[in-house]
């Protein structure tokens, strides 16, 4: 059980610094390898991506496809490489709207984000997976023993993923690199092959042209129908997050700070743009060859170049061989975008919801999410039968929903900052990006229910986490100014336990502090020789779920007044009083007064915003941090 929640051991691949690291110097690789590893994500969309253009847009393919290359050059790549300077630490876009928004608007975006970016990675998964399955059933010498058996070749994939990442995943990157490599080397002989053929047989472009102008005008209806079945080929922009959010294993430079970490920045943005050119290109040659070289028939459902229309190519052209050699490399490829796609999910569930108190504890540790991820993408995969286009519109909300959130926040940290050419300029990035997401689900509406499922299910479990983990002392540590120190000094000369009075400060005068500590000493016989110190909470953001308490001293006449800040009143007092415990020799003991509030109307205050009846809370959250009563600090409530 130890190794199977030792969140320190295990190695996910996606890693992020936390505000305190530094910047890495280790586990750090060249830009280019970086790459590959966010590559076989991006680059694996080769397998599928053309054949799905084929059956959305039939002869527009081409057509379309340079549409969606465009998007890509003038939208995406720029925007990312904006996110690249405002998130180099491996937080992704997520982090940007984060902070457009404060307290529980901004976790309810993240955690509605969080929702579309698991329907986008887990579809990731079990597309790839499928798709591998594909390849293999289709290949010549595989068919007759695989075919009917796809549901089960793609659990089996799943369960391998699953496997590589309870083992670790620390040769990830060298084993991306082989794989691009070798896929993209091969997809493009392929390509050129394809294109040679095309050339040598005019009139395949001839009927390429006829097929298009046979139901649209040339040239202004061509555009506009490329313009309209864009959406469908949104699959092709997967990547881009991924390439932001690794971005901690990029070799920077020396001189690179926590701040500023100039060189990182500088080779993120070259991991980019060098991706998105080369996909760029290979999306337009296996678009134009596979739609101009393959007859319609095969990209429909149950043909044989669906779902694998440059396989189909390599087979047919280049011959059975090289066709397996190709498949194999595909399946690899395919199998491993899988590898980046849970990485990512690695990466950004930890980072934000056990953060929040919205999940588990041990969602901190690698191994039991690698369970839980593949165990989704299993039911996932049952559900769908396995099939590659049953699932691309699921893929491509979710795709859509992130790029699209990106582009937003992109948007309003430009117009914020004064940049109104930059804003302007993404600004019309939002709205083809917006465009697409409202026409992607409304013509896909499965796809839209889908990721609505997992948005409830993060809502739902995101609830359910942050009532039961309601009593945890959840502080990140107690930081005392020198004026507090001296304060709890001065209290520690009498060898008496320090007396504290947990006030809600009113109008602050020393009316209010003299009252208070008269009715206090008369209900709880408190001598007039007994030191009292006054104790105080300030909220700062109650939608956070730890926080380190600060305090602070203050004086009000001859009151001595103690105040802390944190994100519960609750678990601040709780969490102070067991600071000053370990100081002192004898517990201190608390003063409360009972609140007159319904006692539903104090549940919601406390969840909502860290408030509500506060001494029994306290008592509680005290006896779950502090088994022993001998050594827990006393509670008094009175009123």
């Amino acid at each position: 059980m130890r190794w199977f929640l030792d969140a320190e051991e295990a190695d996910p691949g996606g890693y992020y610094e936390r505000a305190e690291e530094a910047v890495r110097q280790h586990d750090v690789q060249p830009w280019w390898k970086v790459m590959c590893l966010t590559g076989v994500d991006y680059f694996s969309t080769l397998g599928y991506q053309p054949g799905i253009a084929a059956l959305a847009a039939g002869a527009l393919a081409p057509v379309a496809t340079l549409v969606l290359v465009l998007v890509t050059l003038l939208g995406a790549l720029p925007m990312y490489r904006r996110v690249a300077v405002e998130s180099p630490h491996g937080d992704g876009s997520l982090s940007m709207l984060q902070k457009l928004l404060a307290y529980w608007p901004s976790k309810l975006l993240v955690l509605t984000l969080l929702g579309f970016i698991m329907t986008g990675f887990i579809i990731t998964i079990t597309l790839s997976a499928a798709d591998a399955s594909a390849h293999l059933v289709e290949n010549p010498l595989l068919h007759t023993a695989l075919h009917g058996h796809e549901v089960l070749l793609t659990l089996g994939l799943l369960l391998a993923l699953g496997a590589v990442f309870l083992k670790g995943f620390s040769e990830a990157i060298g084993v991306a690199v082989v794989l691009v490599v070798v896929y993209l080397a091969l997809s493009a002989v392929v390509v050129v092959d394809g294109l040679r053929a095309v050339l040598a047989d005019p009139s395949l472009i001839t009927g390429w042209g006829a097929a298009m102008t046979a139901t649209h005008s040339a040239p202004f209806g061509i555009i506009a129908a490329a313009l309209l079945v864009f959406p469908a080929l949104a699959l092709g922009l997967s990547g881009f997050e991924t390439g932001v959010v690794v971005m901690p294993l990029i070799q920077g430079e020396p001189g690179d700070t926590l701040a500023k970490p100039r060189g990182r920045i500088r080779n993120a943005k070259k991991l980019l743009t060098t991706a998105a050119c080369i996909m760029s290109v290979a999306l337009l040659g296996s678009s134009f060859v596979t739609t101009l070289l393959i007859p319609p028939a095969a990209f429909q459902p149950g043909g044989e170049a669906n779902g694998r229309a440059l396989a189909y190519l390599a087979h047919e052209r280049l011959g059975d061989t090289f066709g397996t050699v190709y498949d194999v490399t595909t399946v690899g490829i395919l199998w491993f975008a899988g590898a980046s796609a849970l990485a990512g999910l690695l990466n950004i569930v930890p980072r934000y919801l056990p953060r929040y108190g919205m999940a588990p504890d041990w969602a901190r540790s690698t191994r039991p999410l690698v369970c839980v991820f593949v165990l989704i993408a299993a039911i996932v995969t049952v559900f769908f039968e396995a099939k590659v286009d049953a699932q691309a519109a699921a893929y491509a909300t979710g795709v859509l929903a992130l790029m699209t959130s990106a582009a937003v926040a992109v948007f309003f940290t430009e117009l914020r900052r004064g940049h109104r050419r930059a804003a302007a300029y993404f600004g019309v990035v939002s709205a083809i990006f917006v465009y697409t997401f409202v026409v992607t689900m409304a013509s896909h509406a499965g796809g839209l229910v889908i990721a609505l499922v997992f948005v409830a299910l993060i809502m739902i479990i995101s609830l359910w986490s942050r009532v039961t983990r309601s009593r945890e002392l959840r502080v990140a540590g107690v930081e005392i100014d020198d004026a507090a120190d001296v304060v709890l000094a001065r209290a520690a000369l009498g060898r008496q336990p320090i007396r504290f009075i947990a006030n809600k400060m009113q109008a602050g005068d020393l009316a209010e502090y003299d009252e208070k500590e008269r009715i206090v000493r008369e209900r709880n016989h408190i001598s007039p020789k007994d030191q009292i110190v006054f104790l105080e909470v300030r909220i700062n953001d109650a939608s956070d779920f730890t926080s380190p308490v600060q305090v602070t001293a203050g004086r009000a006449g001859d009151h001595q007044i103690l105040r802390c800040s944190g994100t519960s009143v609750s678990n601040v007092l709780a969490a102070f009083l067991l600071y000053v415990r370990d100081l002192m020799p004898e517990p201190p003991h608390a003063y409360f007064e009972w609140s007159e509030r319904d006692p539903m109307d104090n549940v919601l205050r406390f969840l909502s915003g860290g408030e509500g009846d506060i001494p029994p809370l306290t008592h509680e959250i005290l006896r779950i941090a502090e088994p022993d009563p001998a050594r827990r600090p006393r509670v008094h409530v009175g009123g």
